[in-house]
């Protein structure tokens, strides 16, 4: 595998996770790795104190590290949660409090991209007024964004998976991007193809490459079955990417796998070391 024209990032809070927070950049590099996508690291802080944003920022900039893309509060992630913005009380108020600060603090690192998970749909809510909610949160998100000059993405996960995400297909993740940026005026939502999840539904990636590239912003791989490393699954991840490049995606392809019961850093035999260090 060679992926000679695709711009690689690594995700810190699925590989490196072996080490604490703040040294997962240095071995991102070290393993020769230049860019770095995040979720929101603090599950229990959608605010966090300012020393704690200072300290991961330093461990970005010391390690030569630019962080690619970040998502916004999700609640528990990893665990049982699939995002925030659509949960009525409190953790739609902790997504809000936490957007100004994810947003500046991405600012600062020269990072434009956030991900917005939706949540999972809520016992006893009727699943209208999570929509609601959730439109009214994606366009408080959207503007706050455009500040920036950024992209808000809105991804789709698997339904296997996340079985109250009502968000597990391409189709669907498309038709909220649309109805953000018809909301918003400011066309600056986005499509996370997230080409695991997507096999996991059994979507046809092809197509779904075909059509809704235009509308894609960012993506992320695993192998499957496993969410393994590339090589590791039965997907053909390489030809997948190609059809991208063809089809005009140039942005970044974070690498969203488990590591297994190896070292994160002895997962990228597949990707050969002078192809990781990301082009800007």
């Amino acid at each position: 595998m060679g992926f000679p024209d695709t711009r690689f990032n690594v995700n810190l809070s699925i590989l490196f996770t072996e080490l604490p927070l703040l040294e997962r950049p240095a071995a991102a590099r070290a393993a020769g790795f230049t860019a770095v996508e995040l979720w929101w690291p603090w599950v229990d802080a959608p605010v966090p104190e300012q020393a704690e944003l200072d300290a991961l920022r330093d461990a970005l900039n010391d390690a030569g590290t630019r962080l690619v893309g970040l998502n916004f509060y999700a609640g528990q992630l990893p665990g049982p949660d699939r995002g925030a913005l659509s949960i009525p009380g409190e953790e739609s108020a902790r997504f809000r409090a936490n957007v100004p600060v994810a947003v500046e603090f991405a600012r600062s690192l020269g990072c434009a991209s956030f991900n917005a998970l939706y949540g999972n749909c809520v016992e006893g809510v009727d699943p209208a007024e999570q929509d609601r909610l959730a439109l009214e949160n994606l366009a408080f998100a959207a503007r706050a964004v455009a500040e920036a000059d950024g992209t808000l993405l809105i991804e789709a996960l698997n339904a296997p998976e996340s079985p109250h995400c009502p968000i597990v297909s391409a189709p669907k993740a498309i038709e909220v991007v649309d109805t953000v940026n018809a909301a918003t005026g400011l066309d600056n939502a986005r499509f996370l193809m997230d080409l695991y999840h997507l096999s996991m539904n059994g979507e046809d990636l092809d197509e779904v490459i075909d059509r809704y590239t235009p509308k894609t912003a960012h993506v992320q791989i695993a192998d499957n079955p496993g969410r393994g490393a590339p090589g590791t699954g039965d997907l053909d991840l390489a030809g997948l990417l190609d059809r991208l490049a063809k089809a005009g995606y140039d942005g970044w392809t974070g690498l969203e796998y488990k590591p297994g019961d190896r070292p994160s850093a002895e997962t990228f035999g597949w990707l050969p070391a002078d192809r990781r260090g990301a082009r800007f």
